[in-house]
């Protein structure tokens, strides 16, 4: 297929995800790193509680928290 003809599929709204190879598509920046955090157990378990309200693992939360937090003060500093 044609660029010009993919294109034209695109733009006309159809599916043309059948036509892309995604088997190494990434999004720049969302590579994960691990990181070694040591917390208080009364913050863990603190974390735990909350985790499982939400039915989230504790990992997840605290992405979630974090992720909440940067949004906030990024922001904020756009505001000043």
């Amino acid at each position: 297929m044609k660029a010009s003809e993919f294109d034209q599929q695109f733009d006309a709204g159809k599916d043309v995800t059948s036509l892309l190879d995604l088997s190494q598509a990434h999004r720049p920046g969302m590579d994960s790193r691990n990181i070694d955090v040591d917390l208080p157990e009364w913050m863990l378990q603190s974390l735990d509680k909350e985790a499982c309200k939400l039915g989230v693992t504790r990992q997840l939360l605290i992405k979630l928290w974090v992720a909440d937090k940067l949004k906030h003060l990024n922001q904020s500093l756009t505001l000043k």
